[in-house]
This record gives C-alpha cells, sequence and structure tokens, in this order.
C-alpha cells in the first residue's frame, strides 16, 4: 500500500510538472508552497526562491481581487478571474485568467490551489500564427506578380535595344536609353520581390560572429553616426543556419536602425545587439526546447502604429526613403530557418526580435 501511495503521489507531480496551466498552492496567510514548472516560467521565479515566502503585495493590486481572495479564504468557496491583470513584479504585469480553490482536508490547515493560464502568451502564439499566414500569403501574391512583371519587360527592352539601332538620329537614343534604364531598374525590383534565388544552406554558425561581422560594417559605413553597444549572452551554442542570409537579415535590421536614428537626428543615436536563449519557448504554433533571440534596439522615435501591423508586408516602409522589401525578405529568410521576425515600437525604442530555433534540423526538416 505504502508503494502504491509513494507510486501515485510520483506520478501527480510528473503530471503537474508536465502541465502548461501554472499551478501554485498558497497557505492561508498567501505564503508560497507549491509551484509547478509552468508557474515558475510564468512568474519568472523559481520553487526554492519562493517557497516559504508570502506573495508580494504588488501581485493583487486590484483592491477586489484582493477581497475575493479573502472571501474564498472566510467562506471557502472558489472563484474564476477572467483577463486579470497581476504584478509579477514591479512594473511588469501579465494578462492571465485564473481560478482559486480552496482545500480543506479534514485535519489539515486550509491551502488554496491557484490556477493560472497566461494569455499574454496565447495572444501572442495567435498573433504569430496570423503573421507567419499573412507572409506565406503575400509572398506567393508578390512572386507572381514579380513573374508576370518580368515577363514583358524582357521584350520591352529587346524593342527599345532594336529601335535604338534603327533610329537616323543618334540624339534620340536618349530616350531608348530611357527605357532600357527603367527596364533593368523594374527587373531589378522584381528580383528583390522574388527574394533570396537558392535555398539556405545550413551549418553550424557562431551568431555573435556574425554580429561582429555586421558591426564592423555598419562603423565602416557610419564611423561617427551612431553607437553600436553589445550585450551577447556568450554562452550562446552555434546555431544551424546560412551564415550569409543570417548576415543580410542582420545588416538589413541594422542599417534600417541607423538610417532611421540619422533621419529623426535623435540625440545620442544608439543601437544595441542582444542576444539571448529561450528555453520551451513557441513560435507560431511549434514549441521549441530551446529558442535563440537575437534583439536589435535603437532609441529612435519609433514607428507609428497604423504601419507596425503591416511592416513585413512588400511595399511598406516605416521610413520616408525605404522601398519596403528589405523587411519583406529578411522575413522570408527566417522563415525558411523555422524562425520568425517580431517588432515591438514605441516611442524611443524599437525592437526588432529574430527568433530562430536551436535544435539541429533533420533533413525531412529543413524548409525547401
Amino acid at each position: 500500500m505504502g508503494q502504491f501511495l509513494m507510486g501515485d503521489i510520483t506520478l501527480h507531480k510528473r503530471l503537474l510538472d508536465h502541465l502548461r496551466t501554472a499551478v501554485i498552492m498558497l497557505d492561508d496567510a498567501l505564503c508560497v508552497r507549491y509551484l509547478n514548472p509552468a508557474a515558475e516560467m510564468l512568474l519568472a521565479t523559481s520553487t526554492s526562491r519562493a517557497v516559504g515566502q508570502p506573495l508580494p503585495d504588488y501581485f493583487f493590486d486590484d483592491e477586489e481581487a484582493r477581497l475575493a481572495i479573502q472571501q474564498c479564504i472566510d467562506d471557502e468557496h472558489p472563484f474564476t478571474q477572467r483577463e486579470a491583470r497581476l504584478s509579477v513584479a514591479p512594473g511588469h504585469e501579465i494578462m492571465v485568467d485564473y481560478s482559486v480553490s480552496p482545500i480543506n482536508e479534514p485535519g489539515q490547515p486550509l491551502c488554496l490551489l491557484m490556477e493560472m493560464q497566461s494569455l499574454d502568451r496565447l495572444l501572442r502564439i495567435s498573433r504569430e500564427e496570423a503573421l507567419i499566414h499573412a507572409h506565406q500569403a503575400t509572398r506567393a501574391l508578390v512572386r507572381g506578380v514579380a513573374h508576370e512583371i518580368k515577363n514583358p519587360l524582357g521584350g520591352i527592352r529587346g524593342a527599345a535595344q532594336l529601335l535604338e539601332r534603327a533610329l537616323p538620329d543618334p540624339e534620340l537614343t536618349e530616350y531608348t536609353k530611357v527605357i532600357i534604364d527603367e527596364a533593368d531598374r523594374l527587373r531589378s525590383v522584381a528580383d528583390r520581390m522574388l527574394g533570396p534565388r537558392k535555398p539556405p544552406e545550413f551549418r553550424a554558425v557562431n551568431v555573435h560572429e556574425c554580429l561582429e561581422h555586421v558591426r564592423q560594417l555598419l562603423l565602416a559605413e557610419y564611423p561617427k553616426g551612431v553607437a553600436i553597444w553589445r550585450d551577447y549572452d556568450i554562452s550562446l551554442p552555434d546555431v544551424i543556419a546560412d551564415r550569409d542570409q543570417l548576415i543580410q537579415v542582420l545588416l538589413n535590421l541594422i542599417r534600417n536602425a541607423t538610417q532611421a536614428l540619422l533621419e529623426s537626428k535623435t540625440s545620442a543615436p544608439r543601437i544595441t545587439m542582444r542576444t539571448r536563449v529561450l528555453r520551451q519557448f513557441t513560435i507560431g504554433a511549434q514549441r521549441h526546447r530551446l529558442v535563440l533571440r537575437m534583439d536589435i534596439i535603437d532609441n529612435g522615435p519609433g514607428i507609428a502604429e497604423d504601419v507596425q501591423e503591416t511592416l513585413f508586408y512588400p511595399m511598406v516602409s516605416g521610413r520616408a526613403s525605404g522601398t519596403g522589401l528589405g523587411l519583406s525578405i529578411a522575413q522570408s529568410i527566417i522563415s525558411q530557418h523555422q524562425g520568425l521576425i517580431e517588432c515591438e515600437s514605441q516611442p524611443g525604442e524599437t525592437v526588432f526580435s529574430i527568433l530562430l530555433p536551436m535544435e539541429q534540423l533533420d533533413e525531412t526538416e529543413k524548409p525547401t
């Protein structure tokens, strides 16, 4: 019987450890008695640090929530809150659905079982899935349009060359030259709309070496323009990626940030390159054990809200001099790596985040 109970307890703990719902056990003084791993991730703390400690005063910042907790203790009646904001740290709130249930075993003090489901994560996943689907649909449309543009351009250019040879007056070739130059320009735009011409060549890549390479290029291009700071997690292992394409993406993002800072005449313009590893992180609908996050952060004026939602669409740009193709191509490259580029912007800070899975890609998983 004792072995059965021990096995039963072990099974229950394993079940709680694998739940994606955050579970917290509290006593009647609101001191933490247990956290499952999902709760540790949600609250950005550890069991060893939290157990035995009372929930901080700012956790239930809402007076109504405090009264509901107290009533739950007094009346031993469960309650649920939808779309509630909880303060997990000073100045840091999360949006959750949560429920609190009293557990009153005979001869045992009252405990409270708190279950929380993060809505921030669900909203982010939903937003990412919508971004991925929109990008895929837009890329298919753009590639079709680009091909349709390129087909007649060859004929136009060839006809202009034949006309140039047949013109009796050499001064008239000025007009055929305009036709040829504009046809070449449109062909170049169409090529850029089509994106990378070759599939990624995956191999182990040191992302910090890529970032340093891009940093040196930008410092040479803008020697007195913008300060570029580094905030690296040097413990990061190599990631499986195409080095040249990754450099192309980073160069595009950092050059965009630099040009935006210079055009806006930001005081003390600064770009920060930051690397971190995320554990058990979801990109779109796919959950990954380890994800690399590279942030390109600038202290510029920010991106207009009406542009942010469509920023990765072709021909959409937050800058007056932008073509609107660079970010679309960058997103396309990262999507071939099963990753995603996100953007969060407000006045004084814009963050472009590259998210890349860090696990080895099998041949069957590599994008075509």
